[in-house]
C-alpha cells in the first residue's frame, strides 16, 4: 500500500526531504518542478525508513506538552533542568543551576521560555560560527536566529546561515556539528559526497552527532 502524503512542500532546492512528524504524518519538502511519480518513487525507497520512524514515535509516546507548573523539565545545551514557580514581580523567567518562572507570567510561559531560548541562540550560534569559521576559513554574512520546526539550519546562497532556536537545547557538541554542517555549504551547496567529505574533515565524529539530532528531535520542544 503506498504510503500517503499527508503535506507537500514544494520549495527552491535540490533535494527531496521527508519528515516523519511528531503525530505520524509525513511531511515532503521537495524541489518545485520535481514530478510528483519522483516524489512517490523516493518515498516508497525510504518506507522502510518512515515506518520505522513512525514505530519508534509510537514507542516511545509523544512528548508531553509543557504546563510551566513546578517540575516541569526544560532543556538546555543537553541538560535538563527542573522548572520552580515563585511569587516574584521583578523578573519573569531566571536561571540558575535551573528555571524559575514568575507565578504571574505562568499563562505567557511558552512565549517567555521562546523568547529566553532565542535570546541565548542569538548568543552562543554567532559564537560557534565564528570560532569554526575562523578555524577553517569560511566567510558567512549574516547568522538569524528563527522559529523553523523542520530544519537545524539552512544556508543562503547570498551566505546567510540560519538556525532555529530549539537547537540551543541539544548539546554543544551537536550545535558545532550542525554550524560546521551549514558552513560546508558555503564551498559545496548539496549534500554530495564531496560535501560530506568536507564535514568529516572538519568533525570526524559528525555521524555520531548527526544520528543523535535524529533520535532526539522530538525532545527538542516546548
Amino acid at each position: 500500500m503506498p504510503i500517503q502524503i499527508d503535506k507537500l512542500v514544494r520549495a527552491k532546492r535540490r533535494t527531496i526531504a521527508l519528515i516523519v512528524e511528531r503525530d505520524g504524518s509525513l511531511t515532503v519538502r521537495a524541489p518545485k518542478r520535481a514530478a510528483l511519480a519522483d516524489i512517490e518513487q523516493f518515498i516508497q525507497q525510504k518506507s522502510g525508513w518512515i515506518e520505522r520512524s513512525r514505530e519508534k514515535i509510537k514507542a516511545i509516546g509523544l512528548p508531553i506538552k509543557k504546563q510551566f507548573i513546578d517540575g516541569d523539565k526544560f532543556l538546555f545545551l543537553g541538560n535538563t533542568y527542573e522548572l520552580r514557580l515563585v511569587d516574584s514581580h521583578h523578573t519573569a523567567l531566571a536561571f540558575d543551576d535551573g528555571f524559575t518562572l514568575s507565578t504571574a507570567a505562568r499563562a505567557q510561559g511558552e512565549k517567555i521560555f521562546i523568547d529566553w531560548y532565542k535570546k541565548q541562540a542569538a548568543q552562543i550560534f554567532p559564537e560557534r560560527v565564528l570560532y569554526h569559521a575562523r578555524l577553517h576559513g569560511f566567510s558567512p554574512k549574516q547568522i538569524k536566529i528563527n522559529s523553523a520546526k523542520t530544519r537545524w539550519g539552512s544556508c543562503g546562497s547570498n551566505g546567510n546561515i540560519n538556525f532555529t532556536w530549539r537547537l540551543v537545547m541539544a548539546p554543544l557538541d551537536v550545535i558545532d556539528y550542525v554550524v560546521v554542517h551549514e558552513l560546508a555549504h558555503l564551498r559545496v551547496r548539496n549534500h554530495s559526497p564531496q560535501f560530506w567529505k568536507l564535514v568529516a574533515a572538519i568533525d570526524v565524529n559528525y555521524k555520531k552527532k548527526r544520528q543523535w539530532l535524529r533520535e532526539n528531535s522530538e525532545t527538542l520542544t516546548l
